[in-house]
């Protein structure tokens, strides 16, 4: 082997030395497909750091949702059951039915006062607020409801008191 033999060898495919490649990496013939160590660790950071966001938004999820159900247990243990579910049929709670139409006692000509009051100083016509309207309408079905739920209850009183 001669001089020029020995500068072939020595010389890559890409006519420069053979120890280096134009990738960067030592001692190879092409292109190298490994990631370099500085993106690996940028991945491996990126993916650290949604897992732990990803754990405490589920942590935060579970939460939230025992909180809402230890709340949705509690209101149900503060109402009668049939009370309760007049608040989950009609989707507003007596509270908040009471708050709307400003009664404090479940006065029924006081109750009817405030819902016409409400229902026409409301009124589209007049340059009032549907959504509005509506809530005065609903809190005056729950209302109502409850009212009922009351006379069945003092109706069942005065059948046991008889007995």
């Amino acid at each position: 082997m001669g001089t020029g033999d020995r500068a072939r060898a020595v010389q890559g495919p890409w006519g420069g030395d053979r120890t280096k490649d134009p990738c960067g990496d030592s001692a190879r013939d092409g292109c190298d497909s490994r990631v370099s160590p500085q993106a690996k660790y940028l991945a491996q950071i990126i993916l650290v750091g949604a897992q732990v966001v990803g754990r405490a938004f589920m942590r935060a999820l579970r939460q939230e949702f025992a909180a809402s159900r230890a709340a949705a247990d509690a209101r149900g243990r503060s109402e009668r059951p049939q009370s309760a579910a007049a608040s989950r049929i009609i989707g507003i709670s007596l509270q908040e039915a009471q708050q709307i139409l400003n009664v404090s006692n479940l006065n029924p000509e006081e109750i009817q006062k405030n819902y016409d009051h409400l229902f026409k100083v409301n009124d589209k016509s007049v340059g009032g607020s549907f959504y509005l309207q509506s809530k005065v309408v609903r809190a005056k079905e729950r209302l109502d409801e409850e009212l009922r739920i009351q006379a069945k209850g003092d109706k069942e009183k005065g059948r046991k008191a008889e007995t």
